[in-house]
Formats: structure tokens, sequence, C-alpha cells
């Protein structure tokens, strides 16, 4: 089977489930590590006539990372597409094994297992914190309502203070998420890059935390330690 992947996360699951079946990826796919395949541009301008010349089986993508014209132009020139829909973590691994059934995978991968019996077989939170959750600058930008990412902050006590809002990722100005006064200010390091010298300068005086944006909203193999490595960066917050 030929499989063109649009979202990183899926090209992950994917080239560990079933080596060999992917043919292409796009440029911000970085895992696996070493993964040999067509790139075929970004998650959100596809260079839709490559993937077409690769003649895939099937494209997979996601509601949210890939745009429906994109994926319109590549149904229109005959090419199956698999489109997920991601917003907490029971619904990741739902659909994680809807990919892997439609990539004709053989048999449930031992990952999928166990990163499913992490999340399943977390304890309750002892104590539970606030947090804004910025995931751009220049504008500002947090995360909002009925996120994946959410969800996963939840799951581990971290409550962000914008996930009742109308939009899933508002933009909202500096100084009104500083008013907010979250108990920790959470930078993943995509789809901005925040860093030690770049982010939390923004936010004097609040415990800032970096955590990995791989750990933080893929849903694929990482999900196995993503609790572990989330609570090891929350710790480690500091003002």
């Amino acid at each position: 089977m030929r499989v063109v992947s649009l979202v990183p996360s899926l090209t992950e699951a994917v080239a560990r489930s079933a080596p060999g079946t992917l043919v292409g990826a796009t440029d911000w796919c970085t895992h696996p590590p070493g993964l040999d395949v067509v790139r075929v541009g970004g998650t959100k301008n596809p260079k839709t006539d490559r993937i077409v010349s690769l003649a895939p089986d099937l494209v997979i993508a996601n509601e949210e990372e890939n745009r429906a014209s994109d994926l319109a132009a590549l149904r229109a020139a005959g090419v199956a597409v698999l489109v997920t829909e991601i917003r907490d973590v029971p619904q990741a691994f739902r659909e994680l094994a809807r990919v892997l059934d439609a990539c004709s995978v053989a048999s449930r991968p031992r990952w999928l297992d166990e990163a499913e019996d992490t999340w399943s077989s977390l304890p309750p939170p002892a104590t539970r914190r606030t947090a804004v959750v910025p995931i751009w600058r220049r504008p500002w930008m947090v995360l909002g309502r009925d996120t994946f990412a959410g969800d996963v902050l939840a799951r581990l006590g971290v409550d962000h203070l914008h996930r009742t809002h109308p939009d899933r990722y508002p933009r909202v100005p500096l100084d009104d998420l500083r008013a907010g006064e979250p108990d920790v200010v959470i930078l993943p390091d995509e789809p901005y890059r925040f860093t030690a010298d770049d982010g939390p300068e923004a936010f004097p005086g609040l415990p800032c935390a970096l955590v990995s944006g791989r750990h933080l909203t893929w849903y694929g193999p990482s999900l196995a330690e993503a609790p572990r490595v989330l609570c090891r960066a929350l710790r480690a917050a500091r003002p």
C-alpha cells in the first residue's frame, strides 16, 4: 500500500507501525528521524501535484492541520483522502486505530497499547493549576476551547484559562494574558518555537514551563511518554 501523510504525528504513527508504507510526507514530518520519503511541502501548503504524481492509495490528513481546499483538490484528482478529527485523548486513540486500519496495518502495534495503558492508568491529579498556553506570538495566540492539547493538560491537572473562549485558538493581547495571573505559563516549542530566551521574558514574575510541542500536541507514539515528559517540564517551571 502507498500512503502519503500530511500530519506529522500520523506520519510517525504509520512509519512505526507499517514500515515501507509511506511514500510521501510533509516537510514538517520530523519523526521517526531519518524517514526517507518524498517531501510534499507543508501541512498548510502541500504540493498537490507532487502528491498525485506519487500515485498514493491513500492520503491521511486532519481537519485542523490541513486546508479543505487542498484535500478537495486531491479528491478531484481521484486520490482517496482520510480526514481525522482529534479534540481529546480518547478520540486520538480511536482515530489512530482508524488510520492504521485504513493503512492495512495487520496487527495492533505495541506502542498504541502502551500509550492507551499509560493514559488510562493516570492517577487523579493531586492538585490543579491554572495556565495560559501561548502557541504563537506577534500576534499572541493561545489555546482556547475544545483542543487536544487542552485535554492533555486537563488530564495532568492543568486548567488553561481560555478553555471556554468561543475560539479554539484566540488572539489575546499580552496584557490580558498577564492579567489572568495564571499559576504557570506553558510555552511549547511548536508551532511557535518558544525558548528560554524567547517567551518567558514576556511574563515577568510568572512561572514559565518550556515544554515539548511533540508531547503536548502530537497524537502518536509520543503519547506513551507524554505524561512523564510534560509533568517533568511543569515541575521545572521557573519565574
